[in-house]
């Protein structure tokens, strides 16, 4: 089980903290356990690695399977929260070169996160002679960036295989009952999944949402769920001594009353730079709100120590850094002798590669330290599904808590309706015309 290490913070904050934050804590911590806090309608989440739909379940191994045996490709079309968690799942488990090794599983290519014409063309070119299906996620179907793309790919697939086995072919992750997409889905005759209606996006991915292109990829998502139920029971305790997600939320919550305003989260394995992405969205999206919440902000180490570290050694003091250590590496890969020993390394001959990563890390905590920068070590087993499981939920728990440290509701998003608005008048929508025209009389400016 992990350890949330806080002895590189407690010197940066004038007094103990734990006792007089406790009862905050454990307010916030009972909204999330009866629900009934700010935005309670979507704490779902909370006890979903125990409650989840064990029939859905088994559907989604069936289809992963069906797939895995008709497909060379899946293209799974979904933005924020109906794709990041996915693919940092994919990713830190199976490698960031997942589509580039030799395996028995399709690759997965993730398209309808963004609008790039470019982009969208590339994929279509690594499809072509591929067999392929499409899992569409979007609760509503009318989300702009997915909804343009499975235009695309839904072409594409009832070009090649005819409108019934371009069906066959099509899996939905959808509104249970409702929506544009339920309604094609059930007309066009595509298996659904269901987008709870109780649990956001970004707190999504251990529902169909994630867990379907993560089973396509071969992880085993029964252990990632046990490793989130294993963690959902520990973060039921209501004591910081015993609750890692108190811990982790107390002591970024206290940094934060005394200027630190950006977390770092570093990880020195380069497959969790997706992982790095949901929690960006997770905690950006949850606590940026009222001109409140810690900005989130990821590096990779050790490479990003050669680009950011002066930054992070030397630069402004309004930073903390949360590093998210894993176990011992499967492979120890120790360093080759050299006879001329040009490069002077020979003295790490023969030490393996994960003998010195834990080196950099530790030497590179302690000069943050002394540089003036907090430091909350996230102390994690071995890195695989379980573990894994354990991580997310563990997240999950410790967002939701901050945003009721904070006092905004952790689970809306109503800035994020401003950049559409301005996008549909722009392109002319329908309903957006008196819009569209202040927006380009202040372009023209």
């Amino acid at each position: 089980m992990m350890q949330v290490q806080l002895s590189n913070v407690r010197s940066f904050l004038p007094l103990p903290y734990e006792a007089a934050l406790a009862p905050r804590l454990r307010h916030a911590h009972r909204h999330l356990r009866r629900h009934d806090g700010a935005g309670s309608d979507f704490t779902g989440w909370v006890e979903l690695p125990r409650d989840y739909d064990r029939e859905e379940f088994a559907r989604i191994k069936a289809a992963a399977k069906k797939i895995q045996g008709d497909s060379r490709a899946l293209v799974v079309i979904g933005i924020g929260g109906s794709y990041l968690g996915a693919r940092g799942v994919i990713e830190c488990l199976c490698s960031a070169n997942y589509n580039l090794k030799k395996k028995d599983t399709p690759n997965i290519y993730f398209v309808g996160n963004g609008l790039s014409s470019d982009y969208l063309s590339e994929i279509m070119e690594l499809l072509d002679g591929v067999d392929f299906s499409v899992n569409v996620i979007s609760k509503s179907g009318t989300t702009t960036e997915p909804a343009v793309a499975f235009r695309f790919f839904r072409r594409a697939l009832e070009e090649r295989y005819g409108a019934e086995g371009a069906a066959k072919r099509i899996y939905a992750t959808t509104d249970r009952a409702r929506g544009a997409l339920k309604t094609l889905a059930d007309s066009a005759g595509y298996e659904t999944f269901v987008v709870p209606d109780d649990v956001g996006g970004r707190y999504s991915v251990l529902s169909a949402v994630g867990l379907l292109p993560i089973a396509v990829a071969g992880v085993d998502i029964d252990e990632l769920m046990a490793g989130a139920a294993e963690m959902m029971e520990v973060c039921a305790a209501e004591s910081m001594e015993q609750n890692p997600a108190w811990q982790y939320a107390g002591a970024r919550y206290e940094l934060y009353r005394h200027g630190k305003r950006i977390e770092i989260l570093a990880a020195y394995e380069p497959n969790f730079r997706f992982m790095a992405e949901w929690w960006k969205q997770l905690y950006g999206e949850s606590e940026g709100k009222e001109n409140k919440g810690l900005f989130p902000a990821s590096v990779e180490f050790t490479a990003d120590l050669h680009s950011m570290g002066q930054y992070i050694q030397q630069g402004e003091r309004n930073l903390l850094e949360t590093v998210v250590r894993f176990g011992a590496s499967r492979h120890e890969n120790p360093v080759p002798f050299d006879e001329q020993n040009g490069d002077g390394l020979n003295f790490l001959a023969g030490k393996p590669m994960d003998f010195i990563a834990r080196q950099a890390m530790d030497g590179t905590l302690l000069a943050h330290v002394e540089g003036g920068v907090p430091n909350i070590i996230l102390q994690m087993g071995e890195l695989n599904a379980h573990t894994l499981g354990e991580l997310i939920y563990f997240f999950e728990y410790a967002c939701g808590l901050s945003g009721y440290l904070l006092d905004v509701n952790p689970f809306d998003q109503p800035g994020v309706e401003a950049y559409k608005k301005n996008m549909f008048a722009l392109l002319g929508k329908p309903g957006y015309e008196e819009r569209r025209q202040e927006l380009l009389d202040k372009l023209s400016r």
